[in-house]
């Protein structure tokens, strides 16, 4: 059957090209200030079509709290006594950001050295086209009862599905869920993604001066806001490029697959001999150890800037969390820290923009028994278990609302992608095993749980 199933889906390539081209030439930015909201709408309607077509007969959109639309619908299975899966993935897609970097369109499908560009080819449009061809690879001999649940706002981070979710949870309560916006850690290598760190936005504010002073005049001993910031800032790693946050844990190890440091240096387009950052591996600075990033700075540009001493400045932060640390905890112990290493009396406040909590999964059920034979099936090779440092609030929510589903983060998605930057593409290869091993995952799980 598992050749079949791969006989059919490279099959079903050509068709997976035309329409995920369809796909991508919509431009579903979900932030009306850069794109007409139309073309969510256009994309969300694309969505309803094609797994109308796919008997999810009662499919609809439903708007959420931030104003977009979840596609939602079911397809009854052979039975009660048969298990559910919910899958997931989401149409909107990042700003393309500088059209001048992309090497082809960025809303054409783009045939390059055997990958397909394009703005979603993978994050999150090419996961859309996966779960359609494992359907269709399947027919109506689909052995689960399914549902279906795809977002119009993830990429804007601004929570509509988490909150649809407690408030319709029968509506797409389930016995597994595929939440498909993630992917392997290199093509060719197939993983199911267990763990996410969550994350604590903060911008901090020094103040150190009513105004502007003459440097001539007063430089020296009035205290000066930049280099205040740049003091504090300082003080978040260590030489070795550790974060140092206090009352944070800083030693924890990475227990599942590790990253290859040759590997992340290729994938972060570094060169071979460049110094990596932190005392641990890379699996351990990327899953399991905070790190913290500086987004941005506000202080007066080098052009115009002039012979004066800076009375205010501002960082915007990002603190990333792994699992096993609470993001209250986080947030409190970010913000003693930035007031602690406040040098010269200036005065520190912060603002919290934003936080999240992090993510492990149980991987012990049956669920994830039945995802290493269908990958390892699709692929000749075993399954591996990834951590991610990026967040997916949209897990916690699920975990909350179906504490007795299993959860799986898998997808089309991995390094060569470039998700959220100039000239994202897919390996279509990517899309084909992955829809197999979706395939074959329905096939074993509903045997499992038969």
């Amino acid at each position: 059957m598992s050749s079949d199933l791969g006989q059919q889906i490279s099959a079903l390539m050509p068709r997976v090209r035309s329409e995920l081209a369809e796909l991508v030439s919509i431009r579903s930015v979900a932030d009306a200030r850069q794109f007409p909201p139309e073309e969510c709408a256009r994309a969300a309607n694309w969505v309803v079509d094609a797994f109308r077509e796919e008997g999810f007969t009662d499919i609809g959109l439903h708007e959420t709290a931030d104003g977009s639309n979840a596609v939602v619908g079911s397809r009854p299975g052979p039975g009660a006594s048969a298990p559910t899966v919910l899958l997931y993935a989401h149409y909107d897609v990042q700003p393309p950001l500088d059209d001048d970097a992309w090497r082809t369109p960025p809303f054409e499908l783009t045939e390059v050295d055997g990958r397909w560009f394009g703005r979603g080819a993978a994050d999150c449009k090419g996961n859309i086209l996966m779960h359609l061809t494992a359907l269709r690879a399947l027919g109506s001999e689909v052995p689960v009862n399914l549902k279906l649940v795809v977002e119009g706002s993830e990429e804007q981070g601004t929570g509509g599905l988490e909150d649809f979710v407690p408030k319709n949870a029968e509506l797409l309560r389930a016995d597994a869920i595929l939440v498909c916006d993630t992917g392997n850690a290199a093509v060719g290598v197939p993983a199911v993604t267990v763990s996410l760190r969550g994350m604590v936005n903060v911008v901090v504010h020094v103040e150190a001066l009513p105004g502007e002073l003459h440097s001539g005049m007063f430089g020296g001993p009035a205290p000066d806001a930049l280099a205040a910031l740049v003091s504090i800032l300082a003080s978040l790693r260590d030489a070795q490029g550790e974060t140092t946050v206090e009352g944070l844990q800083h030693d924890q190890t990475w227990a599942g697959a590790p990253y290859d440091p040759d590997a992340f240096r290729s994938d972060a387009s570094m060169g071979s001999g460049e110094s990596l950052l932190g005392a641990g591996t890379v699996s351990d600075m990327l899953w399991a150890r905070p790190a913290l990033t500086i987004l941005g700075i506000d202080c007066p540009p080098v052009v115009g800037s002039t012979a004066a001493i800076v009375p205010r400045a501002s960082a915007r932060l990002n603190l990333r969390i792994p699992p096993g640390t609470d993001p209250d905890q986080a947030e409190a112990a970010l913000t003693a820290h930035l007031r602690a290493a406040a040098p010269w009396g200036v005065t520190v406040t912060t603002e919290i923009e934003a936080t999240g909590s992090p993510f492990r999964a149980e991987t012990d059920g049956p669920a994830y028994d039945a995802m290493r034979k269908a990958m390892s099936e699709a692929y000749g090779r075993d399954m591996v278990l990834l951590g991610q440092g990026g967040s997916i609030p949209l897990c916690n929510v699920f975990h909350e609302t179906y504490p007795d589903a299993e959860l799986l983060l898998m997808g089309v998605e991995e390094p060569l992608a470039l998700i959220h930057a100039p000239n994202e593409s897919v390996d279509p290869g990517e899309i084909e095993r992955v829809a197999t091993a979706e395939a074959r995952f329905l096939q074993e799980y509903a045997a499992a749980r038969g």
